[in-house]
């Protein structure tokens, strides 16, 4: 479980004289549940997007298991097992929660003009394959009591479960969370957590952007802090805690375990 399943080489991103991601080089260790903190402004999200490939780096290199996907749109990369979610749910919110779910899968025939006309047997027989992998989805997200209401009804710690599932729906091995626990209830946070511990038992990798540090502190293992754009700290997360920078500029004070 000590083998990188993403390494960032030199990623710089700039925005004209603006550099948001300076010079970053880091892994993302296989098996890892790894949090990324750092104040407003530190170029966080922004390294999410160039990993996922919303963004192209300025400079340097993204591998996924030894992989280049520097170049590659994020369909490719979620095809590749790269998958994420926003800080900001963007359900389809007139669609039902099973149906924003079973949207998620890649190449389905139906999306294509000689499949919708010739391939009908094989439409009726994917989407009902995609229908109860996406149930089984939302049953293990404790989604199934709303799976027929629109998405845009549900509560918001509902609507970053949907997020979950959605990507869950692709089978990746790597999953970025921007904020997870952010506007959730403690009842729904709870939920979260146990099931980012269970799919990260399963063998699933986690990047977490998070803001509240007990949250990070008591559950990501290891931590990387950002500021300015930089790497300012790569640890475990008791280092984190007594790191002098950290102490001051993130944590205030060390995190009772």
């Amino acid at each position: 479980m000590d083998d990188a399943i993403l390494t960032l080489s030199g990623i710089s991103r700039s925005f004209g004289d603006f550099r948001a991601v300076d010079d970053v080089t880091l892994e993302i260790r296989e098996g890892s549940i790894t949090g990324l903190i750092g104040p407003n402004g530190a170029g966080k999200s922004t390294l999410f997007n160039v990993i996922a490939g919303e963004l192209a780096p300025s400079s340097g290199s993204v591998s996924l298991s030894g992989t280049d996907v520097s170049r590659l749109p994020p369909d490719q990369r979620f095809a590749l097992g790269l998958g994420r979610t926003f800080q900001i749910p963007r359900p389809f919110a007139r669609m039902s929660v099973l149906e924003n779910v079973m949207l998620a899968p890649l190449q389905q025939t139906g999306e294509t003009l000689l499949g919708a006309v010739f391939g009908k047997a094989r439409i009726r027989e994917q989407e009902e394959a995609i229908r109860s992998r996406a149930l089984e989805v939302l049953d293990f997200l404790t989604l199934r009591p709303v799976s027929d209401q629109p998405a845009g009804k549900i509560s918001g710690g509902q609507m970053k479960l949907l997020e979950l599932a959605r990507v869950l729906m692709g089978d990746p091995r790597l999953i970025l969370l921007d904020e997870p626990a952010a506007g959730v209830n403690p009842a729904l946070t709870e939920v979260l957590i146990e099931k980012i511990e269970e799919l990260n038992r399963s063998g699933k990798t986690f990047l977490i952007i998070e803001h509240d540090m007990d949250f990070v502190m008591r559950h990501c293992d290891p931590v990387i802090a950002l500021a300015e754009g930089k790497v300012v700290f790569q640890g475990t997360s008791a280092e984190a805690q007594s790191n002098p920078v950290l102490l001051e500029a993130y944590l205030g004070a060390p995190v009772d375990a």
